[in-house]
């Protein structure tokens, strides 16, 4: 099957139809005009300040080249590769790939929910501290490649990463600096509304958060069961949610820290966006364009 090229899916009208929504990314102005072409995408002139610009202008995909490889970028991430395979794929060095992963996924990231609703469930899941791609600044002296990791600190050095999940389907999650009351009322802030029913596996930093944020906690007698009198509060959608999570982050070998919420995004988007199946949808959202048939 032949996926569209970036120049099939942000068409001329794509365009026009942004720019008439959107107006001038400079001043925000809706009086513009054409204004010729460049690069092989049209351009516009606002005639209130007199700027030139593109439907791309201010979103993460302005100024990328190769627009006729767009397509199996976006197809490398809707499949999960790793940045070899991406860079294969679209013939273009890695440190291209991995410009280009950042600029997508940061333009989809702010999808979050603003709020759960319901009967919400949320659990801490670890990830070993990898310091990936640091020369300064180390906590440990680094390690020669090829020699053993010290055990117990390898047991220690763990990342937090709290998820928040409603029967709806939305998601949240995030990665703690440290697990106590306070850093999780920093991530969650009012993510999770008094009338919600919050559903944990009883870990004291949880509980104590809920207690300080008023909200009504169920804790199953066995976290990995239902609650025989209320079967509806458990917890075994977040913690399925958890397994396929690091299961898919074992195909890049260990992820930096630094980088530890950008894949959490990424698979985030992979598991709750339907809207994000063709590579043509996936970069029509980048660019700030409604996919077609959109009518909101």
């Amino acid at each position: 099957m032949r996926w569209p090229t970036a120049s099939e899916t942000l068409d001329k009208k794509s365009f026009d139809q942004r720019v008439l929504r959107s107006g001038c990314p400079h001043c925000r102005v809706k009086d513009v005009r054409p204004w010729g072409k460049s690069g092989g995408l049209p351009r516009y002139r606002c005639k209130a300040c007199g700027k030139t610009f593109s439907a791309l202008t201010g979103t993460p995909l302005a100024r990328l080249h190769h627009k006729d490889r767009w397509s199996d970028h976006a197809r490398s991430l809707i499949e999960g590769e790793t940045l070899a395979q991406a860079a294969e794929r679209c013939q273009i060095d890695a440190s291209t790939a991995y410009r280009w992963r950042r600029r997508f996924l940061a333009a989809v990231n702010s999808k979050e929910p603003k709020s759960l609703s319901g009967i919400v469930e949320v659990d801490v899941t670890l990830f070993p501290e990898s310091l990936k791609g640091r020369k300064r600044g180390l906590p440990r002296p680094a390690r020669k490649r090829g020699s053993k990791a010290n055990v117990d600190r390898a047991l220690t050095e763990q990342t937090p990463v709290i998820v928040a999940h409603d029967r709806r389907g939305a998601m949240f999650d995030a990665v703690l600096s440290s697990l106590d009351v306070a850093t999780l009322r920093e991530a969650l802030r009012d993510l999770i509304p008094p009338s919600a029913d919050l559903c944990c596996d009883g870990g004291k930093e949880i509980v104590a958060y809920a207690k300080a944020a008023k909200l009504k906690v169920h804790v199953p007698l066995a976290y990995t069961k239902r609650m025989p009198d209320e079967p509806q509060f458990h917890i075994e959608n977040v913690r399925a949610y958890q397994a396929r999570l690091k299961e898919w982050m074992l195909r890049f070998r260990g992820v930096s820290t630094e980088n530890l919420s950008l894949y959490l995004s990424w698979f985030r988007i992979l598991e709750t966006v339907s809207g994000y199946k063709s590579p043509a949808e996936l970069i029509a959202t980048v660019a700030s364009l409604k996919p077609e048939g959109d009518k909101a």
